[in-house]
């Protein structure tokens, strides 16, 4: 790959991720989008009593509004798992993730992940993308067969379907990179309507 002039590259530079998530980092990194990592310290807020994409898409602006870079555009981004508009969220403890996994068994949930982009300009742009996932009925065994293979404490509803995830869905209808917990495609589409274009040159 050639290295763009200068002022190419600065140009390239100014998207910023306001998330820690390697997964997250992955997929964008994979989509040929040039960023910096910078994870936000705002605190997500929990409200049953809100709608799955509303609370999604409230706490992604409150993570992308917690990170300040001149004249950058930053992409805060929440995903929460909701069982009958239920959200269920990174469980506090194993006994909890064991308590999620038993209750997801056999149904299908909706992965819901609200993304934010803060333009430079400071104008807001949320969006958010909903998949469904069908686990297949399970027991015990699977869920300590699971536990040995994948921390499940830092994921919403206590599973992350690039890790092992064939062990636990039956079937997904929607996007995959989504319940990863970034929708890529929509993404680059926001992006590219705010004027920044974050991708690589070949």
């Amino acid at each position: 790959m050639r290295e763009p002039p200068p002022k190419v590259r600065e140009a390239l530079m100014k998207i910023v991720l306001a998330s820690g998530s390697p997964r997250r980092r992955e997929l964008l990194a994979a989509a040929g989008v040039e960023f910096e990592v910078r994870p936000s310290p705002a605190e997500e807020i929990h409200d049953a009593g809100m709608a799955p994409a509303e609370l999604c898409e409230t706490n992604a602006e409150l993570k992308a509004r917690g990170v300040e870079v001149a004249g950058a555009a930053v992409i805060g981004a929440d995903t929460l798992v909701f069982l009958e508009d239920e959200p269920l969220g990174k469980p506090a403890d194993l006994d909890e993730a064991r308590a999620t996994l038993r209750r997801l068994s056999g149904r299908v949930h909706t992965v819901c992940t609200g993304v934010c982009v803060v333009a430079p300009d400071g104008t807001a742009h949320p969006f958010h993308e909903l998949t469904e996932v069908r686990f297949r009925p399970f027991g015990e065994e699977v869920i300590d067969a699971y536990f040995a293979k994948v921390d499940p404490l830092d994921k919403a509803g206590a599973y992350g379907i690039q890790e092992h995830g064939e062990m636990l869905v039956e079937s997904i209808d929607g996007s995959f990179d989504n319940v990863m917990g970034l929708p890529v495609a929509r993404l680059l589409e926001v992006l590219g309507a705010c004027g920044v274009d974050g991708r690589s040159l070949e």
